[in-house]
């Protein structure tokens, strides 16, 4: 058995409202061992067979679906790849850890793309690229910035951590 987390998309925000208690039972039902959970926005660990994370991820957003009526982007990640997207961030320990984020996507970026598209980005907030995953450092607040609407032409699906959350997932992970 290996351990996962599961970071789902738009859970306890914008009306989604799923208790955390009862997502637990109902991945436990579906046979995914030692189910928790870490903060109330839809971070879940698990034990399960080694699998791709495209399949546990697809499993896992059928049974939000279907058991809650919530469609929501879930992507999987073990404790290595969640460290990569601590160590691998270029923001962190520049800024407060709750300003700098770790963006999830489900495959690889097209880096190109991606680049090119903020070449002429003039907002405060400071962006990486990584493989399945992009970093930024917005400075002084998430709430204000501009940054998601320069990429809504790029139809990035994407679940966002800060260091902070991550670090915290990691460590109930890993302890």
């Amino acid at each position: 058995m290996t351990r996962y987390a599961a970071l789902l998309g738009s859970i306890n925000v914008g009306g989604n409202q799923l208790k955390m208690a009862e997502l637990r039972a109902a991945l436990a039902n579906r046979g995914f061992a030692n189910v928790a959970t870490v903060i109330a926005s839809g971070n879940v660990l698990f034990d399960h067979a080694p699998a791709t994370d495209a399949e546990l991820a697809a499993r896992i957003a059928e049974v939000v679906k279907n058991d809650f009526g919530i469609e929501s982007l879930v992507v999987v990640r073990t404790a290595n790849e969640l460290r990569a997207a601590i160590d691998d961030n270029p923001f962190v320990g520049e800024n407060e850890d709750r300003f700098v984020h770790t963006h999830f996507v489900p495959g690889p970026l097209d880096r190109p793309a991606f680049e090119a598209s903020f070449a002429a980005y003039d907002g405060p907030e400071r962006v990486a690229v990584g493989d399945r995953a992009f970093f930024v450092d917005y400075r002084g607040g998430v709430g204000d910035s501009k940054l998601h609407q320069k990429m809504r032409p790029l139809g990035l699906r994407n679940t966002a951590r800060n260091v902070g959350s991550l670090q915290r997932i990691l460590d109930k992970m890993t302890g």
